[in-house]
């Protein structure tokens, strides 16, 4: 249930939105191509089993974590209206 000047279902579309948004971000971080024998940030080998999983491996499992741990900050459009979230 919408309220002012919103049609009906505007909160449903920006729910829809975020949902789509999040989605296409983790498909273009997906891989593809060849995986590489070894890491190409610390050139330790990748594992065959690692290699097989996930088409395009360009990291071993320690610099991947690194990665993500780096990158898992949150940020992007702010679609919650409440002034309470455009404080943060």
């Amino acid at each position: 249930m919408a309220g002012g000047w919103a049609r009906d279902g505007a909160v449903q579309d920006q729910i829809d939105a975020t949902v789509e948004d999040a989605v296409e971000q983790a498909r273009s971080n997906l891989h593809s191509g060849e995986s590489a024998e070894f890491c190409i940030e610390c050139d330790e080998p990748i594992p065959e089993g690692r290699r097989t999983a996930i088409p395009g491996v360009q990291l071993c499992i320690a610099c991947q974590s690194k990665l993500e741990t780096k990158g898992s900050g949150t940020g992007g459009i702010n679609r919650r209206g409440s002034k309470d979230s455009q404080l943060r």
